[in-house]
C-alpha cells in the first residue's frame, strides 16, 4: 500500500486501551489433550463479547513469551502422566484462570500485543512492524536522503506505533528516530487538517519540547522523525533502562526502585508543567503524558509525540481516568497524568492502585501535597487543579528556569479552531465511556447487594412480617364482615360493605432506573 493511499472503506479503529477480561467458562476433553474455552469481553458490555478455545500448550507459548518481562507469573506447572484426570483439570483450569486475571489486570501486560492476540486474534493478527516497513519505504521512494539503519522492536507500549533507527546518507554517523503510527478511535480532524498539523509540528519551538526535524502524513498514518537520544527518556532514568531495549524488559520488574532527588522532582516537574501550559494557551490538545514521553536533554525535560491527539491515539493512562468523571477534559487528563509522573519520579515505581490512600514518605511533605491534589480519593471524586494552580504550590513555584530560548508555535486560526473542534469531540468520547462505566458499576453494585446472605435473610423477615400482616387483616376483615351482618340481621336495614382501601403504590424514588 503506496504511503498515500486512502485507509481502507469502513475501517475500525479499537481503543487498544479497553481492558480485556477473560474467563474460563469450560473445558473439554480430546484425546490427548484438554480445550479450555474461554469468554473474552472488550469493556463494560457483555455484548461485546467472543470465545476462543485454547489449550496448555497455548498458555505456556505465551508464558515463555512474556518472560522478556522478568516477571514470575503463576502459569499452572506441566505435567505428563495423569493430566487427563478429571480433578487435576478442574484443578489447572483453576490456576490457569488465575493466570489470566494476573495478565489482564498489570497495566503493562494487559496492552502489550502478545497478550492481545492471545485473546483477540480476530483483532490483532496483522503485523504491523510490516505494515509500517511498507509505508516507510514507500516513503523513501519520495525522500532517499534517509535510510533505515535498524527497527527498534517494541521499545514503545503501542502496538501500531513503530520506531526505526534511521540515519542521513550524507551524514552517516549521526542517527534518528523514525516513528510511525496508525490512526486512532479520536481522530476528529479532517484529512486536510490532519495533514496540515503534522507537517506544522517541525516549526514547535519551545525549551521543553523535543524537536520534530521532519514530519508528513496521510490519510491513515503519520511518520516523523526526530534526533536520536543516547540518554533516553526520564523513565529510562528511573529505571535505569536502555532505550533500545523492549518495553516489557525496561520497565516491567526493575531490579532496583529509586525515586529522583527532590531537585530533580522540582525541576522536571516545574519544565513539564511550564510546557503542558503553553499548550493549553495554544490550545493544543496534549492528554498523553507519561514518564517515557519526555525526553532528557542535558537538565532538561522535552515533552515528546505532540502528534498522538492528532493522529486520535488512545492516552497510556486512560483506563485510570476514564473511571472518574470529574476527569473530563484534556486539561485534566494531563494533570492527573503529571500525578501518576511524579508518584514515578517520587517513589521509582508507578502506584500499585489508582486512587491512592495513602503515600509512602517522601523527600518533602510539599511533594505529597501534590500528589494528593491529582491521585488522591478526594481528588478523583471532586477533580483535578489546574495547571497554573500546580505551578503555584511550594514544590515548583521557587524554581528558577533559566532557559532563554523562545517558545514559538503558530498556528492558523483556521487550524486552531479545527483543534478545538476536534477536541471537544474527544472529550465527549471520554464523558459518555465514563457515564457508562459509571451505570455499570451502580448496577453490578446493586446487583451485588440484592444477591448477598444478608439482604437475602433481610427480604424473608420482610416477607414472614408482610404474610402474617395480611393474615391479621384477613382476620381482621372477616370480623368486621360477621359483625356487620349480624348487625344487619338485627336492624332490619342493609348496608353495602365497603371495600378495603387500595395499597399506596411504591414511590418512584425507590425504583428509579440506574
Amino acid at each position: 500500500m503506496a504511503f498515500m493511499e486512502k485507509p481502507p472503506a469502513g475501517k475500525v479503529l479499537l481503543d487498544d486501551t479497553v481492558p480485556l477480561t477473560a474467563a474460563i467458562e469450560a473445558s473439554q476433553s480430546l484425546q490427548s489433550h484438554t480445550e479450555y474455552i474461554i469468554r473474552v469481553q472488550r469493556g463494560i458490555s457483555v455484548e461485546n463479547s467472543w470465545q476462543i478455545v485454547r489449550r496448555y500448550s497455548d498458555f505456556d507459548l505465551l508464558n515463555n513469551s512474556l518472560q522478556i518481562a522478568g516477571l514470575s507469573l503463576p502459569l499452572p506447572p506441566k505435567k505428563l502422566i495423569g493430566n487427563m484426570d478429571r480433578e487435576f483439570i478442574a484443578e489447572r483450569q483453576k490456576g490457569l484462570q488465575n493466570y489470566l486475571n494476573v495478565i489482564t489486570t498489570n497495566h503493562i501486560l494487559s496492552n502489550c500485543e502478545l497478550v492481545k492476540k492471545f485473546l483477540d486474534p480476530n483483532n490483532y493478527s496483522a503485523s504491523y512492524t510490516e505494515i509500517a516497513l511498507q509505508q516507510v519505504s514507500m516513503f523513501f521512494r519520495s525522500e532517499p536522503k534517509w535510510e533505515v539503519v535498524e527497527p527498534l522492536k517494541d521499545i514503545g507500549w503501542r502496538i501500531r506505533k513503530k520506531y526505526f533507527l534511521m540515519k542521513i546518507k550524507n551524514q552517516p554517523k549521526e542517527r534518528l528516530v523514525l516513528s510511525w503510527a496508525d490512526l486512532g478511535p479520536d481522530k476528529y480532524l479532517s484529512d486536510k487538517d490532519f495533514q496540515c498539523l503534522i507537517k506544522l509540528l517541525p516549526s514547535c519551538l519551545h525549551p521543553y519540547i523535543y524537536r520534530v526535524t521532519f514530519a508528513t502524513a496521510n490519510e491513515s498514518s503519520a511518520l516523523l522523525i526526530r534526533m536520536f537520544n543516547e540518554k533516553g527518556t526520564l523513565k529510562d532514568l528511573i529505571y535505569k533502562a536502555k532505550p533500545k531495549d523492549p518495553f516489557l524488559r525496561k520497565y516491567c520488574n526493575p531490579k532496583k526502585i529509586q525515586g529522583l532527588e527532590l531537585q530533580q522532582i522540582k525541576t522536571y516537574g516545574r519544565q513539564i508543567l511550564e510546557v503542558l501550559k503553553f499548550l493549553h494557551d495554544k490550545g493544543f490538545p496534549y492528554g498523553h503524558l507519561h514518564a517515557s514521553n519526555v525526553m532528557l536533554e542535558g537538565d532538561a525535560c522535552r515533552l515528546l509525540d505532540l502528534e498522538n491527539s492528532l493522529l486520535g491515539l488512545p492516552s497510556f493512562y486512560r483506563s485510570y481516568f476514564s473511571q472518574f468523571r470529574k476527569i473530563n477534559t484534556l486539561e485534566s487528563v494531563d494533570v492527573h497524568c503529571f500525578g501518576h509522573l511524579l508518584y514515578e519520579m517520587t517513589y521509582g515505581r508507578p502506584p500499585d492502585s489508582v486512587p491512592v490512600d495513602s503515600f509512602p514518605p517522601a523527600p518533602s511533605m510539599a511533594v505529597v501535597a501534590v500528589l494528593e491534589s491529582t491521585l488522591s480519593c478526594e481528588a478523583c471524586k471532586n477533580g483535578m487543579p489546574t495547571v497554573s494552580r500546580l505551578l503555584q504550590m511550594p514544590l515548583f513555584s521557587d524554581v528558577l528556569l533559566t532557559t532563554t530560548e523562545k517558545p514559538q508555535f503558530k498556528i492558523p486560526t483556521k487550524l486552531k479552531e479545527a483543534l478545538r473542534i476536534a477536541k471537544e469531540c474527544i472529550e465527549k468520547r471520554l464523558i459518555e465511556e465514563q457515564k457508562q462505566i459509571h451505570q455499570h458499576r451502580r448496577l453490578t453494585r446493586a446487583q451485588s447487594h440484592h444477591g448477598s446472605e444478608e439482604e437475602r435473610k433481610k427480604r424473608k423477615i420482610l416477607a414472614r412480617k408482610k404474610s402474617k400482616r395480611s393474615a391479621i387483616e384477613n382476620s381482621e376483615e372477616n370480623s368486621a364482615k360477621y359483625s356487620n351482618s349480624n348487625n344487619s340481621a338485627g336492624s332490619g336495614a342493609s348496608s353495602p360493605l365497603t371495600s378495603p382501601s387500595s395499597p399506596t403504590p411504591p414511590s418512584t424514588a425507590e425504583h428509579a432506573p440506574f
